[in-house]
C-alpha cells in the first residue's frame, strides 16, 4: 500500500500513521472537501505496465490560519478500496502537491479550487482482479513534526493522519486488447472469409494479458471510402479469448472486432484489417 510521498520523511510518517484506524485529535483541522470529480467522471482503464495519470478536481475550504506547506503538512484527495475507511484493502494518493487557487475568503476560512493528479502505476497499486471495481473517494490531512538530531541518543516523530470519506466514487477497470485477421487475402467476391481474433485483458496479478472468455464481441465492416463501421454479427469469445467466424466477401473494405466492455473491463476496438475483393 503506497502512501503520500511529498518528501521522504513525511511520506514515511503518514504511511505509519495510516496503519492505525484514523481518529480525530486536537490537531485535526476543520476541512471541507466538496465538488470532487475524478478523471472527468469517466472510468479509469489501466493496463499492466503504463502509468495512468488520474486528474482530480475539488473544492477545499480550510481555516485561514492553517499552514499547508507539503513538507510537514499535506492535504489532498485519496482513492481507496474497502468496506470503510478503517477497513481499506488498497489505497492511493498523489505524489505531488495540488495546484490550488483561492476563490473566496472570510476572516476565518479560505475556499480554494484545487487540481491534483494521482499517478496510477499498476505494478505498484493494483495487485488482483478484485481491484477492478468501484473505489471510494476520501479527503486527507497529514501532519508531522520531527526532531531527528540523535546526538543526544533521542529522536522524536509526532504525526497525525485524518481521512474524510463519503466524497464520491471512481471506477477502475482492466484494459483490454483485441486483434482481428481476415483470410484469405485477397479474396474473390462471394468467397468465404474467415475472421479470427483474440480478446484479452490485463491480469494485474501476473503483469500479463489473459484471455477473456464468454464475452460478446461484434464483427464490424467498413466499406471502402465509407466513414463508419456497421455491425455484421456478434461473436462470443472462446478458450483463451479466441474469436472466429465466417462471412461472404462482397466488397472491398475493412473488418474489425469491437468489444463494448464490462463493469470490470474497458471497451476496445481492434485495428481494422483491410480486405481486397477481386
Amino acid at each position: 500500500m503506497r502512501k503520500f510521498a511529498i518528501g521522504t520523511v513525511v511520506s514515511g510518517a503518514l504511511a505509519l500513521s495510516a496503519l492505525a484506524v484514523p481518529s480525530a485529535s486536537a490537531t485535526t483541522p476543520d476541512l471541507t472537501f466538496s465538488n470532487v470529480v475524478v478523471n472527468s467522471g469517466k472510468a479509469i482503464v489501466v493496463g499492466t505496465t503504463a502509468t495512468v495519470n488520474i486528474p482530480i478536481t475539488y473544492t477545499l475550504t480550510r481555516p485561514a490560519d492553517l499552514v499547508v506547506d507539503y513538507k510537514t503538512t499535506a492535504v489532498g484527495i485519496a482513492l481507496y478500496r474497502g468496506a470503510s475507511l478503517s477497513r481499506m484493502q488498497n489505497e492511493m494518493e498523489p505524489v505531488d502537491a495540488p495546484t490550488c487557487t483561492a476563490t473566496a475568503t472570510t476572516d476565518t476560512t479560505v475556499t480554494e479550487s484545487c487540481t491534483e493528479v494521482i499517478a496510477l502505476d499498476p505494478q505498484e497499486y493494483l495487485y488482483e482482479a478484485a481491484d477492478a471495481t468501484t473505489w471510494k473517494v476520501a479527503g486527507f490531512y497529514g501532519r508531522m513534526e520531527q526532531d531527528v538530531d540523535d546526538s543526544d541518543d533521542h529522536i522524536s516523530l509526532d504525526y497525525s493522519y485524518d481521512l474524510w470519506g463519503g466524497l464520491g466514487t471512481a471506477q477502475i477497470k482492466r484494459a483490454a486488447k483485441l486483434t482481428v485477421n481476415a483470410t484469405p487475402e485477397p479474396v474473390k467476391k462471394g468467397q468465404t472469409l474467415t475472421v479470427k481474433g483474440t480478446l484479452t485483458r490485463a491480469n494485474w496479478a501476473t503483469g500479463t494479458y489473459s484471455g477473456y472468455k464468454d464475452q460478446k464481441v461484434t464483427l464490424q465492416f467498413k466499406a471502402k471510402n465509407a466513414t463508419a463501421y456497421t455491425t455484421v454479427k456478434t461473436v462470443t469469445s472462446g478458450t483463451s479469448g479466441a474469436l472466429s467466424t465466417t462471412v461472404k466477401a462482397s466488397a472491398d473494405g475493412t473488418y474489425r472486432y469491437n468489444f463494448a466492455g464490462t463493469s470490470t473491463t474497458g471497451a476496445k476496438a481492434a485495428t481494422g484489417d483491410y480486405v481486397d475483393v477481386k
